[in-house]
């Protein structure tokens, strides 16, 4: 499914041999015969790894929440199969990996809280009751707390990762949906549907700081790598807000497809992808001129998105087809389609490091 990187993965090829033979010329000379045999740079340097003192880090895994089975799916991005399936009673619907690897939380509404998985285990280790509307699901970039929505209390509940108590509870606007932490963990920002806003969180403090009003019904909602700007899904207005998150003002509408749900950045920010619920597709828009300049057909009712680590290929959940999208962001077509479960949801930050 992906390409190797032949400059990148080259030089960690000579290095590595380098490292074992103590010898730039031979290290040269080996990578060199091995090429002249093989015929085939790619071959050649597939095989050629054997060779390393330290193996290439594995591709991560994507967790996919299907609702209506109960149950996560679980991604192995570098075979684009599904590696195993994780009972999660309570239907599951947001889905936020620790940037640490170790644990995926997924909120579960019936259960009125969310459940933790040990990405080691395979398994739920525990469940946290928070309240009665829990959709929207995050973690802060240490991993050392983890943020939830209350759809029906207008509220965030902040959490700490080990004790898993509640620290505090945040009023915000109505009906809380997706959420997002600042990459310095400084900021966490939440869509409020009800209120057409988003709300900017002080987390030295816990205090709401500022509030932006954006489209009609806000749900999904990501942020650049820079911590800049947010971009905002707009369900009932069909379009995105782009939030500067210095002075927390919209500094442009940009008009997308039916019932656009959740967003994602690829190739260094310069993509947003956008998944439009209603017409089974994806918007692809230019980040420099705010213009949508592509759409993408995948799965029916697709609602979440994440980027694979490779900055490249996008994940997309598709509801009503049990199934996950795989776009190529350069590309800009579907390369894979892999099936999870019924009602594959996976609403917030489903892709592990």
């Amino acid at each position: 499914m992906f390409s190797l990187n032949y400059r990148r993965a080259g030089s960690r090829l000579v290095c590595g041999i380098r490292t074992i033979l103590g010898d730039c010329h031979a290290s040269s000379r080996l990578a060199s015969g091995i090429h002249t045999i093989l015929g085939d740079k790619a071959v050649a340097i597939g095989i050629a790894t054997a060779f390393l003192s330290t193996p290439l880090a594995a591709q991560p895994f994507a967790y996919i929440s299907n609702q209506l089975a109960d149950s996560v799916s679980v991604i192995d991005t570098a075979t684009g199969s599904v590696v195993d399936t994780i009972a999660v009673p309570g239907k599951p619907a947001g889905v936020a990996v620790a940037p640490d690897g170790n644990k995926v939380y997924v909120s579960t509404p019936e259960a009125k809280g969310f459940a933790v998985i040990d990405t080691k285990k395979r398994a739920v280790i525990g469940s946290v009751a928070v309240n009665d509307g829990t959709l929207g699901i995050a973690v802060s970039p240490d991993s050392k707390r983890i943020y939830v929505a209350d759809w029906y209390k207008n509220n965030v509940s902040v959490i700490d990762a080990d004790s898993l108590q509640i620290i505090k509870t945040i009023s915000v606007g109505e009906s809380p949906s997706g959420l997002v932490v600042s990459p310095d963990n400084r900021w966490l920002y939440v869509a409020n549907r009800i209120s057409n806003s988003v709300s900017q969180i002080d987390l030295k403090t816990l205090t709401v700081k500022k509030t932006a009003q954006v489209g009609t019904h806000p749900f999904g909602l990501t942020i650049d790598s820079r911590g800049e700007r947010i971009y905002v899904a707009n369900v009932k207005s069909d379009d995105v807000t782009v939030v500067e998150t210095a002075r927390m003002k919209p500094i442009a509408t940009v008009k997308v497809n039916m019932l656009p749900y959740a967003t994602a950045l690829a190739l260094n920010d310069s993509r947003l992808l956008v998944t439009n619920q209603d017409d089974g597709s994806v918007s692809v828009v230019d980040t420099e001129t705010l213009k949508e300049i592509a759409l993408v057909t995948v799965g029916t009712k697709p609602e979440g998105i994440s980027t694979h680590p490779d900055d490249r290929h996008v994940y997309v959940a598709n509801w009503f087809d049990g199934n996950v999208s795989v776009i190529d962001a350069r590309t800009l077509k579907v390369i894979d389609t892999i099936q999870t479960g019924e009602g594959s949801r996976a609403f917030g930050q489903f892709m592990g490091k």
